[in-house]
C-alpha cells in the first residue's frame, strides 16, 4: 500500500468515489515545510468532479514552522495512479515529510518545485 496525503478535493467522499470507486480510509496528519494557496483549475472534468475550480494548492517554503494539515490515506498502487490521473498540471507528486514522523505522497505546486531544483 502507498500513503497519499490530501489537504484538499481528494479528502471529499464524492471525489474519492469518481476516482477510486470507493470512499478511502485514512489519519490526521500535517505536511511540514509548505504553506497552502490556491489556483484556478481549468480542466473542465476535474471542475465536474470537484464541483469547483478554485483548488488548494501547497507551496514549498522548507521552514518546519509551516505546516499544512490534512489526511493521509492508504491507497493501492494503481489508485496512485488514478490520483496522478486525476491531477493536473499545476501539480506535481512529491514525498513529503509529516509531523507524525512519517512520509507519504503529496501533490504540491509543480511550479514552486521546478525553482527549488
Amino acid at each position: 500500500m502507498e500513503k497519499l496525503f490530501s489537504y484538499g478535493t481528494l479528502q471529499m467522499e464524492h471525489v474519492q468515489q469518481e476516482t477510486f470507486g470507493r470512499k478511502l480510509q485514512g489519519k490526521q496528519d500535517a505536511l511540514i515545510g509548505y504553506t497552502l494557496s490556491e489556483v484556478k483549475i481549468k480542466d473542465k472534468a476535474v471542475i465536474k468532479v470537484s464541483g469547483t475550480d478554485i483548488h488548494p494548492i501547497l507551496k514549498f517554503t522548507g521552514s518546519d514552522a509551516d505546516l499544512v494539515e490534512g489526511t493521509v490515506f492508504e491507497v493501492t498502487t494503481s489508485e496512485l495512479q488514478q490520483a496522478d490521473d486525476y491531477e493536473v498540471e499545476e501539480y506535481v507528486r512529491v514525498a513529503g515529510n509529516f509531523k507524525s514522523g512519517n512520509t507519504a505522497w503529496a501533490y504540491v505546486c509543480a511550479a514552486t518545485e521546478l525553482t527549488r531544483q
